[in-house]
């Protein structure tokens, strides 16, 4: 089945380039680019902003509940992995600074199967990982409307689901509206949460340490210093660091992509990791494993009342709100820009690329983002979209190191990076085994849910994308 043709020229910042795509039948020209809009600011608030929210607002009851304490070497191995795979995507990326991330990058290096595979893979990993966030902005909506004296009428369960499905429709609209109008909103949100979390994470580490006293009774986790419960909550809580691929994503909208994408990239990975290790030592100094379990994905809340009373609350409640809400705009911008890249390479239907000549987004994409997403997050199934998302992402990232290896070996003419990793081989390499690594450490449910997925995809590639051969980088 040949793709379809068809596409609108936006002019942008920077000079237009040519994807050409050939088909047993035809050879397809597509000249049309997203607006160059993103800086350096931007950058950092997709990363930063994506991950802070699950990782500190969400993950806490449930990593605490399952080692204690040393989920703080569970989020340390997860930074440990994301910073050796952001480091060879920063070099894909400034050699092909294009919309599509890891689809883009894998696609060039290793083919059109495993390119289909992966960008259909990214357009649904990023679904699970958003209505994930979206979830976590359902119960925390609720906490607040608590904490304010305003019951709800009908079962709890049934207003986060409708809390996260409105929110979802609410960010692709913003989204078709523009990019500038996402990426303003996302950079406000992360500047005052940081601002917020800072300062409370730093009064609970004083506490925590016996500087200051808050009046909390000293935590009894009982601590699983253990490599398997370890990885095993590494590998749930590995959703908290997909905010750094995102940047790839949007590649084909940042200014200065040389500079700003490697710095985006590995600046938000290291930032959001000691934010990480620092927040889950607070939760587990204040609260044990029954309390923090009890609790669940908003012990974060109970944290900050047993720390600073109702205003701690309120603080953590506002800040859940804003994280949660600055992770599912900047991955409904990222996952419409998954569908973005493989619709222009025609693994899609052509249609799915159509810029809005109104407001240069691409709104066809963006729906077809922001509607599987209301629908999944009307499951609430928290724990299991958190882990096949960071299923499929591993995978994806695993095989972005091995398209490095591949690329740097074929040496193609038009591949001339801004950034190279360090090492030669040996980073690329230790990234892909503790991605595929990582995974063994899952439960079977979210792995077979995976490769479910997988399978698919690979079925439309033999059905649809079979005769697409892509030429060229750029």
């Amino acid at each position: 089945m040949p793709p379809e043709s068809g596409g609108t020229n936006i002019a942008g910042e920077s000079p237009v380039t040519e994807t050409v795509v050939e088909t047993d039948e035809a050879t397809i020209t597509d000249d049309a680019e997203l607006e160059r809009t993103l800086g350096l600011r931007g950058g950092l608030a997709i990363g930063i902003g994506t991950m802070i929210g699950a990782g500190i607002f969400v993950f806490p009851g449930l990593a605490g509940a399952e080692v204690g304490t040393a989920a703080t070497a569970s989020f340390a191995v997860g930074g440990v992995i994301a910073l050796l795979v952001a480091l060879p995507t920063s070099e894909l990326a400034t050699a092909m600074p294009k919309s599509g991330g890891g689809y883009y990058f894998i696609s060039r290096g290793l083919g059109t199967l495993a390119g289909t595979v992966i960008g259909l893979s990214l357009w649904l990993g990023l679904v699970f990982a958003t209505a994930f966030y979206l979830v976590g902005l359902g119960f925390y909506a609720l906490d607040g409307l608590a904490v304010v004296g305003i019951t709800v009428g009908a079962s709890p369960e049934l207003i986060v689901s409708v809390i996260a499905v409105v929110a979802g429709i609410g960010f692709t609209v913003l989204n078709i509206t523009g990019t500038e109008n996402a990426a303003k909103l996302q950079n406000g949100i992360v500047a005052l949460l940081l601002s917020m979390l800072v300062a409370f994470l730093a009064f609970g580490l004083l506490d925590a340490v016996g500087i200051v006293d808050a009046g909390t009774p000293p935590g009894e986790a009982q601590d699983v210093w253990a490599v398997g419960p370890i990885m095993s909550v590494a590998a749930l809580v590995f959703t908290s660091y997909l905010g750094f691929a995102q940047v790839a994503t949007v590649a084909g909208e940042m200014k200065a992509p040389g500079r700003n994408l490697p710095l985006a990239m590995i600046g938000s990975v290291l930032i959001v990791t000691v934010m990480y290790i620092v927040t889950i030592f607070v939760a587990t100094s204040v609260f044990d494993q029954q309390a923090l379990a009890a609790a669940g994905e908003t012990a974060m809340v109970e944290v900050g009342r047993a720390l600073l009373g109702t205003g701690g609350a309120l603080v953590i409640i506002v800040g859940g709100l804003l994280a949660t809400m600055s992770s599912a705009n900047a991955s409904i911008l990222s996952t419409s820009r998954a569908i973005y890249g493989v619709s222009k390479d025609a693994l899609l239907p052509r249609w799915a690329s159509r810029i809005n000549l109104k407001y240069g987004t691409p709104h066809v994409a963006l729906g077809l983002a922001g509607g599987p997403v209301v629908v999944l997050a009307a499951t609430r199934q928290v724990q299991l979209l958190a882990e096949v998302a960071s299923f499929l992402h591993l995978i994806m990232y695993g095989l972005m190191c091995v398209a490095l290896l591949a690329i740097r070996r074929d040496e193609p003419d038009w591949y001339d990076p801004d950034f190279r990793v360090p090492g030669g081989p040996v980073i690329p390499v230790i990234g892909a085994v503790a991605s595929f690594g990582l995974i063994a450490f899952m439960d079977p449910l979210s792995i077979g849910t995976g490769v479910v997925v997988i399978f698919l995809t690979a079925g439309w590639y033999f059905y649809y994308a079979r005769d697409v051969t892509l030429r060229g980088a750029l």
